[in-house]
């Protein structure tokens, strides 16, 4: 029997790739964010997608809702958006600005669940922000035996080819075995390893205006192979998705000025491009950390992306995704806005994995990946607007701050590429 796994701010599902591939179903994924509803419901069609504030919800309703029942939940795990300080004098789990962690820890009590895991931002370790952890710890201490010291990871010791730190907190409920942390791989992979059998992007006219073409591969790494489901993985006890290897998908070309090209193609590997300050990527280390950008309400600038190492252009989404170790039957959002946003939101995948196999381990499971080939929902969900994806949810079309932009073009490229 495979444990149960509830993904709350899922996001489009970077954990909960984590999770399955370690040996978990995820029976429910809860997200605000209609557009990453549409993505999760995408690539995880079992899975039951709440498109939900933690803040309108209850364990009892997400039992219901996911037809979970009385089941036992192996484990509840997210990463809850938090200010991270409080005045002093002040509890920082009262304080509105943190109300989602406490959310967090409300549901954690109510599900019950064998593990939980938190993941965060590093910063929440240091200074003041370390309120919110020794009150979360301090709070769910009663029911939980947490695994101290908490521990900030780098996604690059686990098989990411992307320097990327995260916090995690995890805790086994009174009567589980508490899991350790896990160890850090002997070898790191590169970025050359994660890109160098994808087709480029500009090759293809169909990019300008779709996110997928069908296209020749180059050979590929191990690491290349694993992400496209050819390698026989014996630790990946995920559901086999049925997708069409040979796609090219998640990569809708950027248009620079031959200014810009110039400019990228002088630039050193591992340096910054003095003009744009977009970093240029070093085949033979890992990616700086992939970031998401703003919001909508705050001028929907996409996150400056890293310059291909070989190709005189930013990277594409596709690239991003082989950066963050997503594998390649995982689509995003067509555009280049969300898609990159979803990624930049995201915990790494293998990074995920990393954590919840020791979850497993302490449960005692012997994972066993599923026989069944599971098809993907439907592509239709990838390109929908916000008004289309917050309709079909039923939720309010300002639900998400709206975008101040009419079109999805990164405004900082615009002025500089």
């Amino acid at each position: 029997m495979r444990p149960i796994g509830i993904d709350l701010f899922a996001g489009a599902g970077g954990l909960s790739v984590g999770f399955e591939r370690a040996g978990f179903d995820i029976a429910a994924a809860v997200e605000i964010d209609p557009i990453h509803c549409a993505t999760h419901e995408y690539n995880f069609p079992y899975c039951t997608t709440l498109c939900r504030s933690v803040i309108d919800l209850s364990g009892a309703e997400i039992r219901r809702l996911s037809g979970i029942g009385s089941k036992e939940i192996g484990a509840v795990f997210g990463g809850a958006p938090c200010q991270g300080f409080s005045m002093i004098g002040k509890r920082a789990l009262d304080d509105p600005r943190n109300q989602l962690v406490q959310h967090f820890v409300r549901l954690v009590r109510e599900l019950r669940p064998a593990y939980f895991v938190f993941e965060n931002v590093k910063g929440l370790t240091l200074g003041k922000q370390r309120q919110v952890l020794d009150e979360m710890i301090e709070a769910l201490s009663v029911e939980y035996k947490i695994l101290l010291p908490y521990r900030v990871l780098n996604a690059a010791d686990y098989g990411v080819p992307q320097d990327r730190h995260r916090l995690f907190l995890v805790g086994a409920r009174h009567g589980y075995e508490i899991p350790s942390y896990p160890k850090p791989a002997t070898k790191r992979v590169t970025v050359r390893e994660a890109l160098s059998d994808l087709a480029d992007a500009d090759r293809f006219k169909e990019l300008q205006d779709r996110d997928w073409v069908k296209a020749p591969y180059k050979g590929p790494s191990n690491y290349a192979r694993r992400l496209r489901g050819l390698l026989n993985d014996p630790h990946d006890y995920s559901y086999r998705r049925n997708f069409d290897n040979r796609l090219l998908t998640s990569s809708l070309r950027t248009s620079h000025t031959e200014i810009s090209r110039r400019r990228f193609a002088e630039t050193e590997w591992g340096k910054t491009e003095p003009v744009s300050r977009f970093h240029k990527l070093d085949p033979n280390g890992q990616s700086n950390t992939l970031r998401a950008g703003t919001a909508s309400d705050r001028g929907a600038f996409t996150s400056p992306r890293p310059i291909h190492p070989d190709m005189p252009r930013v990277i594409t989404n596709r690239e991003a995704a082989r950066l963050h170790s997503f594998p390649d039957w995982f689509r995003f959002h067509v555009t280049k806005w969300h898609g990159f946003r979803q990624i930049g939101n995201s915990v790494p995948p293998l990074l995920g994995q990393a954590i919840a196999s020791c979850i497993v381990d302490a449960l005692g499971n012997k994972p066993r990946a599923p026989k069944p080939v599971m098809d993907l929902g439907d592509p239709a969900l990838l390109e929908l607007t916000m008004a289309q994806a917050a309709e079909r949810y039923g939720v309010s079309g300002d639900v998400i701050a709206k975008r101040r932009r009419t079109a999805d073009i990164d405004r900082r490229e615009r002025v500089i590429a």
